[in-house]
């Protein structure tokens, strides 16, 4: 009997894979208009949305009809995308929050339920880098790291998480990283976040759906962006980096489109199944070709921040000013979506 049920089970998960590859298959086919929901009237959270990527995000949202909300330590980039959104026709709310601080985010948390509503689609993309090798960085500077890149998606998604499962309805979007796949010279620590996000988010996902609920996770692990003031001396080869915009319009369509992962550029997913695959080897001079050194220029003494302070040397923050030219690219009003 026991063989009997274990080729049963064989059987029925070959034939539920079959299926699910044949669904997979079609859905390609659909066009992507059809794919995508509205979030029309949802309010979306995102974290470290005073500038950079989470600023290109908050716009977009806003322009298909979200109510946005942005947290952030840097008060003049909170006002700077409060400002676009609302000259942009949207609708946008800013929060002071530091999300190393677990007693912080809670606090906000619960204001801004108040104030504003329930948080139906959270966007993790807060995120900073030290760019030094291991032995150079201060322990305090790895604590600040997996601070903002992990330990942060753990405060905000059990402040939001119980009001999405309530009503069986919600979006959780991680901002991680290839590097959240691929071990990458001088990024020890932001590599080791990235990791753990890309498992926070699976692990998650799993959890979620054994218990029955609705609540779709996608991850976001794109290669190096250029313009949001962490990696713009990045020196790589083989693979361009990416515009932030390029990059926001693919967070925006993943999320739209419920997947539970994008790749970015879509064909590096091929080259991270051969991976493991090859001889470490073959890896080890694959990626050292392809990234020869992750932070060139960073090689200065580190200062550590203060807790309030926003600074993006040496630390380097995801939301780098040097991307505020960059947002003059507007979303035309005809774009609104109802």
């Amino acid at each position: 009997m026991s063989f009997l049920k274990s080729t049963g089970d064989v059987i029925g998960f070959l034939l539920l894979s079959a299926m699910a590859i044949v669904e997979s298959l079609v859905r390609m086919f659909i066009p992507l208009k059809y794919r995508m929901k509205s979030v029309s009237g949802e309010i979306a959270l995102i974290t470290g949305g005073g500038g950079g990527l989470g600023r290109l995000l908050s716009l977009r949202l806003a322009n298909l009809g979200a109510i946005v909300v942005v947290w952030d330590i840097n008060k003049q980039g909170i006002e700077e995308t409060v400002k676009l959104v609302q000259a942009s026709g949207g609708t946008c709310y800013g929060y002071l929050c530091d999300l190393c601080d677990r007693e912080d985010v809670y606090k906000k948390a619960s204001i801004l339920r108040k104030e504003v509503g329930r948080v139906s689609i959270l966007i993790n993309n807060a995120g900073i880098v030290t760019g030094q090798k291991f032995l150079d960085t201060p322990d305090k500077m790895i604590i600040r790291t997996m601070d903002v890149n992990i330990m942060s998606h753990f405060w905000t998604v059990k402040a939001f998480l119980p009001e999405m499962l309530e009503e069986n309805k919600g979006h959780i979007v991680s901002i991680a990283s290839l590097a959240g796949h691929a071990g990458i010279y001088k990024l020890v620590d932001y590599c080791a976040s990235k990791f753990a996000a890309v498992g926070f988010d699976e692990a998650l996902r799993m959890e979620l759906e054994a218990e029955g609920y609705n609540i779709n996770t996608t991850v976001i692990c794109p290669y190096f962006i250029r313009s949001t003031g962490m990696f713009e001396d990045v020196l790589s080869s083989f693979v361009p980096t990416l515009s932030p915009n390029e990059v926001a319009d693919s967070v925006i369509t993943a999320m739209r489109c419920n997947e539970k992962f994008a790749i970015l550029p879509g064909y590096l997913q091929i080259i991270l199944a051969l991976k493991w695959m090859f001889p470490w080897t073959c890896v080890k001079m694959f990626l050292r070709g392809l990234v020869k050194d992750a932070s060139p220029g960073s090689g200065k003494p580190i200062v550590l921040p203060e807790k309030s302070e926003i600074t993006n040397e040496p630390t380097k923050d995801q939301n780098g000013s040097t991307l505020h030219q960059q947002l003059t690219r507007r979303i035309s009003s005809s774009e609104r979506k109802p």
